[in-house]
């Protein structure tokens, strides 16, 4: 089958497949969350918050019945594009062949594009992010709150935030500018706070993740933490579809003169390629993060820290 004979449709499975597993591999947000399929571009999640209670029973006692409280977000799948220009030679060649050839280019534009709304909310579709939620539970801690500079006692502060939620952090995500930061690190004992290993880094023994180039906005954040695998929820919808565009401007995308590319003018074709892909943080409380000293983080770790006394 030949790209000039099939101008859309989905990509070939095999393809779709490999696109998928390369934003699940780069994605922080798919490495930590709990990542699940959609057969519709709406899904209903059962969520427990508080379990249900166990009592001491006595010789002939009835017993006591409690119930736990489950909550039931519903997650939305949103349309995610991506525009490459390529030669008008590539309808010549096999779907198969194309893709095969531009899977991590699109891979990276999925994920990267996923990343970036589901912890900033940059350009985002979804009613939440992640550093939202911290910031809407007051669980925001400023780089260097604990005088003496050192960003560990400000993550372990941070950390505190979630613990006296009765929640737990079990892992990070960061920019990796940090690292050199994180690297100097050590315990009373000497010991590295953080490790970099062959499966991974952790950070106070809890797995940390590194975004991608292009996606940490360093004037938001430095560190996030949560409860991601409970509280951080992925939904991907099955099949990939593509369609090429022949006569399009694409404004978002300059030329080395600086101006949007003409495909007609400059004779070039482009492949759209979209997914559909949920997102939702379901706990605020579950979520911190360390972030720059502003006017706007200082209000709220003020009235955070008010409205915990």
């Amino acid at each position: 089958m030949y790209l000039k004979d099939e101008l859309k449709g989905f990509v070939p499975t095999e393809q779709a497949k490999n696109i998928i597993k390369n934003v699940a591999q780069n994605s922080v947000l798919m490495k930590l969350s709990n990542v699940q399929s959609m057969n519709s571009d709406k899904k209903i999640f059962n969520v427990l918050t508080d379990g249900a209670g166990a009592y001491w029973v006595g010789e002939g006692e009835r017993i006591k019945t409690s119930k736990a409280t489950w909550i039931h977000p519903e997650m939305v799948a949103k349309k995610l594009a991506v525009i490459i220009p390529v030669t008008k030679e590539k309808l010549e060649d096999t779907t198969i062949a194309v893709f095969k050839e531009l899977e991590e280019v699109i891979g990276e534009a999925f994920y990267k594009t996923l990343d970036s709304a589901g912890i900033f909310g940059t350009n985002s579709p979804f009613a939440k992010n992640i550093l939202k939620s911290a910031t809407d539970a007051g669980n925001i801690i400023q780089i260097g709150t604990n005088g003496d500079g050192k960003i560990d006692l400000d993550v372990s502060d941070a950390m505190a935030l979630v613990e006296e939620e009765d929640l737990d952090v079990t892992s990070f995500i960061a920019r990796k500018g940090i690292k050199n930061t994180l690297r100097k690190l050590r315990d009373a004992n000497g010991n590295q706070l953080y490790a970099d290993g062959v499966n991974g880094g952790e950070f106070y023994n809890n797995p940390i993740e590194f975004a991608q180039k292009g996606v940490w906005d360093k004037t938001k954040a430095e560190i996030i933490g949560g409860d991601f695998k409970k509280y951080s929820l992925v939904g991907i919808r099955d099949g990939i579809k593509y369609e090429i565009l022949t006569e399009a401007t694409l404004q978002g995308t300059v030329d080395e003169d600086g101006k949007p590319i003409s495909l007609a003018e400059q004779d070039l074709v482009a492949i759209k390629a979209t997914m559909r892909v949920g997102y939702l943080p379901v706990k605020d409380e579950a979520f911190c993060a360390i972030v720059p000293k502003t006017e706007a983080t200082e209000e709220v770790t003020e009235q955070s820290i008010e409205e915990r006394e």
